[in-house]
């Protein structure tokens, strides 16, 4: 089978390699254009075009696809290059870009989507985050055959895992490889003509807003559950952030404590109740939250007790 693939971040590299570990001829990558990134703000090409590089694969970048748009020139190159590509399928994963129906019509096979969530719940920019966040207690993948609509195609295969106590990144890492595993297996039973679409169920829709870096600050009126949950969510972005005076502190790990102190009782959301070896014990609006990980402006992420050791806070003070 011809393949063409889209893609761009860390998790569409992973699926990508799968493809290319099971022999998948792929004759044209689609990316996201370079963008700027690291302290120097020098252009820096995506996971995938990296990875398509390493092997030589014809890569296009267009700024969109829409040939009415606001970049038809980049439109028309690509729609060239697919035409040219002669695909069987498109595998997309994490692309960043819309696809119009020109894009979707092409391949004889169709646009097959690998998606981290187990749709209808959580169609959108971030699933992984939102389920987390949610305090959802399993996700997945969802392969799907690609329509107009926001994640709305016929499911081919879903597959489900638990999340556990994991972080975003750590969701993240245990996903993408679940994607590339079953996209194998859905290209095979498509070469097998196979597949067995099905509607996604009319209940249960839920949409994963993009993450926005206006999320970092915690609210400490919320219960402490609440709050590790959101830290394990924007670990590694954005980061879960609390103000102390003039400084700014990340907090990348905590958990509830289950005896709560007794001098929590009545004390304004935010209220340190104890700095020591154990971390950082916080009042919250339901419980006490002990961070464990903290990062100040300019350091590194290191266990609270170490970040303790060098910067005093003192029972009393309010956080936020």
């Amino acid at each position: 089978m011809r393949i063409v693939f889209a893609g761009t971040p860390e998790f569409a590299r992973v699926a990508l390699a799968a493809l290319h570990a099971h022999a998948f001829e792929i004759p044209l990558v689609l990316t996201q254009p370079d963008r700027p990134a690291g302290r120097g703000m020098k252009l820096q090409a995506s996971p995938v075009k990296q990875f398509a590089q390493k092997h030589d694969w014809p890569v296009a970048q267009p700024r969109s696809l829409r040939l009415d748009g606001k970049y038809p020139d980049d439109a028309a190159a690509a729609r060239e290059a697919l035409l040219a590509a002669r695909p069987d399928a498109m595998v997309v994963a994490a692309y960043g870009l819309i696809l119009p129906q020109w894009v979707l019509d092409l391949p004889r096979l169709g646009c097959l989507n690998i998606h981290a969530s187990l749709l209808p719940r959580w169609r959108g920019a971030a699933p992984i985050h939102r389920a987390i966040e949610a305090g959802d207690e399993r996700t997945g993948v969802t392969i799907m055959q690609m329509d107009a609509g926001l994640d709305t195609g016929d499911m081919l295969v879903e597959e489900s895992l638990a999340i556990g106590e994991d972080s975003t990144a750590q969701l993240h890492d245990r996903l993408a490889a679940q994607g590339g595993r079953l996209i194998v297996d859905v290209l095979r039973l498509a070469q097998a003509g196979r597949l067995q679409p099905r509607p996604q169920p009319a209940e249960g829709i839920t949409y994963a807003h993009k993450i926005e870096k206006a999320e970092a600050p915690i609210d400490w009126a919320l219960p402490a559950a609440a709050i590790a949950r959101r830290l394990r969510a924007f670990d590694p972005f954005p980061g879960a952030t609390t103000q102390l005076g003039a400084e700014t502190l990340k907090c990348w790990a905590g958990h509830v404590l289950q005896d709560v102190l007794p001098d929590a009782t009545g004390l304004p959301p935010g209220t340190v109740l104890r700095a020591d070896a154990a971390g950082l014990a916080v009042a919250t609006g339901d419980g006490v939250l002990l961070l464990t990980e903290l990062q100040r402006a300019g350091g590194k992420r290191l266990p609270a007790a170490a970040v303790l050791a060098g910067f005093a806070i003192q029972s009393g003070q309010v956080l936020g």
